[in-house]
């Protein structure tokens, strides 16, 4: 098992054709007999139903490719904000990327969000500049954006002959013939063997130069940028063979224990579940039992697979450095470890928030067990949803990113689990915090057998600080078994206050207490817990936290009064504007409730020439007023008599 490998992810903004470079390369590499086209709903790698119908990527699809001796596992992306979860997990696997920027649009909010995922991980990048045959290409000006929007150093290979053309073709300017002196300089600023030729402006042999932009991409110190037509295939054989020559391969090793982590699930008609994983070290073959370090199991492997296109090889054995899919973890769930940990195994990146909660109803009221069991299912394959299911109200929530994701888990719900569901408006995200310290005090002592007294001290702590327990009791006062039960339940008793949304930069402190020698259970203190806390919450009163989002808004300078204008409307402030070149570019904060819906306005009102990025920023406190207010989901634990007996079971 000794090959190189390149795990490759593929990334780019909506609409700038990333999945017709895939769609390319499955071509080239001998996967499919003719390209897939988006429009008409043949690629490969759009292979659910509502990607086709929608005709947009929606979640990643995984396939290997033979190309020069080199095995390319490539990931393709979505390139929809709304999917940006899939973005990050798929980001933890990958060793180099190719970002796919129009040659029309430019660099969008989008592509410096997946960049800044990127650098997170000091991952190597190759820009490819696509759509260069359509009116209004530019590929000029989209360079000179990625060195002053992306801050990156791009080694420009080439140039487009006929722009704006379908018969549009591209020359090379980084070949042994002829050495473009802009990258030369980007090169010379990263190698000081380069430096000093080009200094005393020495002939600069082709190969040394290469072999030095090789080193150059490796450290993240220079992207090269191609250029090229994926709807023409003009540009992308040279693409694969600049992911070959630039991104570094590694052979695999197999010596050490197992350390491999589960990225996604997906699920075969025939199979089930497929746990989509990376090896970072040891191997894994068929009938092996493999431990699930996440979940403290043991499962037996049925069949390592390799993914080629819309189909896969059973491939029996896999090892360090490779992606694959396994069959037999039932229990598995993305972002499992198997094996043992790493230090290999990236942590986890976030690059966007979910801030939107939205509530789901069968449309069909028989269809509820059944939509819960699928939302809770589609929660394992992604935890970003953060599936909530409300007994007492029988209501089904989870957190998105925006509207269009709730659209297309509409689609999935029907296609998958044949259920027909409707998703509500969604709701912005509150939480709440302690407005002043107080204390919170609990008697459970009857009807007997029971005894929890507690006192706890309540105060608000520094903002985005979370929550934090201590306890100053003795053990003689209350047991330690019994304490922990204590600890145990404040994350869960906090997750409503008495505004109903989860209350947090919150300090809890156990100052009193007493439990009793014969009526004392541990189930006591579960049930008292939550009773102190909100009696405590009650007296002191909380404050409303609503999400703020951080933005950059670059447009023409004739927009900057209007804008700024807007921003305060909305009650953001904003930092001094910079403008060069008849644009400007302003930074700020505001918001999420009253900017949702901005970025329609703003791209109206410039005709689609303004761009503006968000991303979540902090909670800070806002008026009751400006905030919601909600009902208490379930029975409140102020509600003392009816909480003890639900908590009893003497009531449904």
């Amino acid at each position: 098992m000794n090959k190189s490998i390149i795990n490759l992810g593929i990334f780019a903004h909506v609409d700038a054709g990333k999945t017709t470079v895939t769609e390319n390369f499955l071509f080239i590499c001998g996967n499919t007999k003719t390209i897939g086209s988006v429009d008409k709903g043949t690629a490969q790698s759009d292979f659910l139903t509502v990607e086709k119908a929608r005709r947009i990527s929606v979640k990643s699809s995984y396939t290997s490719l033979e190309y020069q001796h080199t095995q390319i596992n490539l990931i393709d992306t979505p390139g929809h904000v709304d999917f940006t979860a899939d973005i990050e997990r798929s980001m933890r696997i990958i060793d180099s990327a190719i970002l796919v920027i129009s040659a029309v649009e430019g660099v969008q909010a989008h592509t410096e969000t997946i960049l800044e995922g990127l650098k997170q991980r000091h991952i190597p990048v190759i820009i490819f500049i696509n759509k260069i045959d359509r009116i209004g290409s530019d590929y000029i000006s989209v360079i000179n954006e990625i060195e002053e929007e992306l801050k990156l150093s791009p080694a420009v290979l080439q140039k487009a002959v006929n722009e704006e053309n379908n018969q549009v073709t591209i020359q090379s300017v980084w070949n042994s013939e002829y050495l473009i002196e802009e990258t030369l300089e980007k090169l010379a600023e990263c190698n000081d063997y380069i430096l000093e030729d080009f200094l005393d402006n020495k002939n600069i042999d082709f190969n040394k130069a290469d072999n030095a932009l090789k080193q150059a991409v490796e450290r993240n110190c220079i992207c090269p940028v191609l250029i090229g037509s994926a709807k023409n295939s003009v540009g992308t054989t040279e693409l694969l063979d600049a992911v070959i020559n630039y991104f570094p391969a590694f052979k695999s090793n197999n010596e050490e224990d197992l350390s491999a982590l589960v990225f996604d699930i997906s699920y075969d008609r025939i199979m089930g579940k497929i746990a989509h994983t990376k090896i970072f070290s040891g191997n894994i073959k068929n009938r092996d039992f493999i431990y699930n370090y996440s979940k403290k199991t043991e499962h037996k492997i049925i069949q390592v697979r390799r993914t080629f296109a819309n189909s896969f090889k059973d491939i029996g054995i896999a090892g360090v450095g490779d992606v694959i899919g396994l069959c037999g973890l039932e229990n598995v769930e993305t972002g499992d470890i198997l094996g043992e940990p790493s230090e290999e195994v990236p942590k986890k990146i976030c690059l966007k928030t979910p801030l939107l909660t939205v509530q789901v109803k069968a449309e069909n009221e028989k269809d509820y067990a059944d939509l819960a069991y699928a939302l809770q299912k589609l929660s394992k394959e992604d935890p970003s949803l953060n599936f909530d299911r409300l007994n007492d109200e029988k209501e089904l929530q989870v957190k998105i990113m925006g509207k269009i994701q709730t659209e297309i888990l509409e689609s999935i719900l029907e296609d998958r689990f044949n259920i027909k569901a409707k998703f509500e408006n969604p709701t912005v995200i509150y939480k709440e915090t302690p407005s002043k310290a107080g204390e919170g005090f609990v008697r459970y002592w009857m009807p007997k057998p029971c005894w929890a007294i507690m006192k706890f001290k309540i105060e608000p702590a520094e903002r985005g600080s979370g929550v934090e327990y201590n306890s100053t009791i003795s053990v003689d006062d209350v047991q330690q078994k019994y304490q922990n039960e204590v600890e145990r339940t404040v994350p869960e008793a906090l997750k409503q206050g008495i505004k109903g949304w989860e209350v947090t930069d919150i300090k809890i402190t156990l100052i009193e207490g007493e439990d009793h020698q014969v009526h004392s259970n541990s189930g006591d203190f579960v049930v008292a817990t939550p009773i102190g806390i909100m009696a405590g919450l009650k007296e002191i009163g909380t404050t409303l936290l609503e999400p703020i989002v951080s933005f950059k808004i670059s447009a023409s300078e004739d927009l900057l009064g209007k804008v700024a204008s807007d921003i305060t409307k909305m009650r953001g402030n904003f930092n001094s504007p910079d403008i060069e070149n008849g644009k400007f570019i302003l930074t700020g904060t505001m918001p999420l409730a009253t900017s949702l819906n901005y970025p329609v306005k703003l791209s109206s009102r410039s005709g689609g020439k303004a761009k503006i990025s968000t991303k979540f920023h902090s909670y800070e406190t806002c008026t009751d007023e400006q905030g919601v207010i909600r009902k208490y989901k379930g029975i409140n634990p102020l509600d003392t008599a009816k909480y003890i007996l639900k908590a009893r079971k003497a009531i449904q």
